[in-house]
């Protein structure tokens, strides 16, 4: 497996990492026993990096990681955990809360879910607008001198956020949305976060299956996010599906599938990115590992950038109401 480190200050990973959501929420019903089974599978094939979050099925993706991990060395695997979000027994969301005694809180339920004693990397999901960056990675540091935690991460946050939490402690890395047909973070904050030597763990490198290559329009999203996410919506999932199409043709040339050419895209733009791949099934597990012996030539990227150009995609990232919730998608003068 190849290896990448997550920025100056964080660990060697593989240059692949595992997103775990899925299993356990926002994508419709999954089978505990198949992802159990793509859990094994991807740390036999030397994936290390697991990526959780707390509030995943309400602490059900952290129990899924503790069965998997069960009778394998837990220093095998990298633990990625975002906490901080509120949600009611309805499965809605209240918010985000990130106060140093909710950060300590948090953290200990994670670990009792997880069955471990630290977790490497540690991060709120959003910024809590309540609260102070500062004071969150302070708290964090305090747990980082106790043992709890290796690392500090963020997610989800705006170039200025991130540099005033790394005047508080190094970060390691910053999970954000990253894909062919997401590249806001190429503005300001990508630069921001090589500037100080931060890594970047890119999530959606798939866009949720849009541009797979597998999606297409007379599927429906079902009972999950996609039912609700702009991009999978009427002209929006057309014009979307049509830029995917243009990507198929490379690929076919390449002897690839699309999902390869996409993760390999995110993986060429710089060894300071590890691309999450949320496979819920072996079967794109194995898929998604092919992508590691994809190489794009200069005349292959640029023949994507081509296909799908900057701003390309048709619908915001996210609903509305969930965009108010993240710094990075801020306006700022």
């Amino acid at each position: 497996m190849q290896q990448r480190k997550l920025g100056t200050s964080g660990p060697q990973t593989s240059a692949l990492g595992l997103g775990c959501m899925g299993m356990s929420d926002f994508y419709g019903p999954a089978d505990r026993s198949e992802s159990i089974a793509t859990i094994h599978a991807a740390l036999d094939a030397g994936i290390t990096l697991l990526d959780t979050g707390d509030f995943y099925g309400m602490g059900h993706n952290e129990l899924l990681i503790r069965e998997a991990l069960a009778g394998r060395n837990r220093d095998k695997a990298l633990i990625s955990v975002k906490f901080g979000a509120l949600r009611d027994p309805a499965r809605g969301w209240a918010g985000y809360d990130s106060r140093p005694v909710a950060v300590r809180n948090f953290l200990a339920y994670s670990l009792e879910r997880l069955g471990v004693d630290h977790i490497d990397i540690y991060r709120p999901a959003r910024l809590d607008p309540a609260v102070p960056i500062e004071e969150t990675v302070g708290a964090m540091a305090d747990l980082v001198k106790a043992g709890y935690i290796r690392h500090i991460g963020l997610s989800e946050v705006s170039a200025e956020t991130i540099r005033r939490a790394h005047a508080v402690h190094p970060i390691a890395d910053l999970q954000i949305e990253y894909s062919m047909i997401s590249r806001d973070i190429e503005r300001d904050i990508l630069p921001t976060c090589r500037e100080l030597g931060i890594g970047i763990t890119a999530y959606g490198v798939l866009s949720r299956g849009l541009i797979s290559g597998h999606w297409s329009a007379a599927r429906t999203a079902g009972n999950d996010f996609r039912s609700i996410s702009p991009r999978f919506q009427g002209e929006n999932l057309d014009a979307n599906l049509a830029l995917v199409e243009r990507v198929r043709a490379i690929a076919t040339d390449l002897g690839v599938s699309v999902a390869q050419v996409a993760i390999a895209w995110v993986q060429a733009q710089g060894n300071d990115i590890v691309p999450l791949v949320g496979a819920r099934r072996r079967d794109r597990l194995t898929e998604a590992l092919g992508a590691l012996d994809v190489t794009l030539s200069k005349e292959q990227l640029a023949a994507i950038e081509k296909a799908i150009p900057v701003g390309a995609a048709a619908g915001a990232r996210y609903p509305e109401a969930q965009l108010v919730h993240m710094d990075s998608e801020r306006k700022r003068a």
